[in-house]
């Protein structure tokens, strides 16, 4: 997934000092663009492509990725472990954590205010 940002060093470091994330890859394309991946902790099948906004329209939808609704979510196998930690770091939760028949949830902002889930599904979703 295209995630239109910034500029790629704070969005790294937002994603891999505050997030865990792992930095996949880092290439330089040319003199303006990188090639710059993450991914969640462990995870293998999903990544996120952190591409610089390159004009004015691009500008417009940082912070604005899903029309103002979340649209991200990152599961943890230990909420209070990875929401305790998230809280330390001043990772913004604009939801407290909810127990849901699905799960326990809360919601967070990312650096540039786009909102994501983070989610223990119940063991019965899990399987």
């Amino acid at each position: 997934m295209h995630y239109v940002v910034k500029d790629y060093d704070e969005a790294i470091e937002f994603y891999t000092k505050k997030l865990d994330f792992t930095l996949l890859e880092d290439t330089k394309l040319d003199e303006e663009k990188r090639w710059v991946l993450v991914a969640p902790p462990g995870s293998k099948e999903c990544s996120l492509l952190l591409a610089k906004a390159a004009n004015e329209r691009q500008s417009e939808s940082i912070g604005n990725q899903t029309g103002g609704r979340f649209g991200f979510f990152l599961f943890t196998d230990d909420f209070w472990r990875d929401f305790n930690k998230m809280t330390a770091r001043k990772i913004s939760f604009i939801r407290p954590p909810t127990e849901f028949d699905y799960g326990t949830v809360a919601v967070f902002e990312d650096l540039y205010g786009n909102l994501w889930d983070l989610i223990e599904p119940n063991e019965t979703i899990k399987d």
